[in-house]
């Protein structure tokens, strides 16, 4: 198995690790910063916005199962790429939408991408979402690692999180991985 590498930034990496964490084809999701200028960062210098560092995840895929552009067509439909620097309740840099591609095919296909939803009008305000080349990514602490599975019941996970995840779950059903299911699956 060859795995490629997404690099996404789209809001609370919570919300995002959560998602990408339900697909098939996806190996793992790491939370942590990219796009900024100060090494090694730390949770709270980030949250002072003053690194230039977005909350991204980070997740290994299996190409052969799931392709780069599934992964932004899920990535587009699970935040708003159309409000600079916020998501929902969260405001400032951190939580700006933006694509480190890896490649150029990455690259390519993440303009391709945004293009077809503009011209598809999905949204009324034009996407701001920046694709940059990726450069280096910071994990995040180990207590933000599979944030929502091990918090379900903190407040910000039962009202931000989980409608998120509920909408995406019902929305790409068969897309998700099998849990509990016989062996092998």
């Amino acid at each position: 198995m060859r795995l490629e590498v997404a690099t996404l930034a789209g809001g609370c990496f919570w919300c995002l690790e959560a998602v990408f964490n339900d697909l098939q084809g996806v190996e793992s999701v790491v939370s942590g910063y990219s796009g900024g200028h100060v090494p090694h960062p730390t949770y709270e210098q980030v949250c002072d916005d003053t690194t230039g560092h977005a909350e991204v995840v980070q997740i290994p895929f299996d190409p052969a199962v799931i392709s780069y552009r599934d992964l932004l067509q899920v990535f587009f439909t699970v935040h708003d790429p159309t409000t600079l620097n916020r998501q929902g309740p969260d405001a400032g840099t951190q939580y700006r939408s933006a694509i480190f591609y890896h490649s150029p095919d990455q690259k390519a296909t993440a303009e391709e991408v945004m293009r077809e939803l503009t011209e598809a009008g999905v949204w009324s305000d034009p996407i701001v979402t920046e694709v940059r080349p990726f450069e280096v990514f910071y994990p995040a602490e180990d207590y933000h690692q599979r944030y929502f599975e091990r918090n379900p019941n903190q407040p910000y996970c039962r009202m931000v999180v989980a409608p998120k995840v509920a909408k995406f779950r019902k929305q790409y059903l068969s897309r998700l991985k099998k849990v509990g299911g016989p062996a092998g699956s």
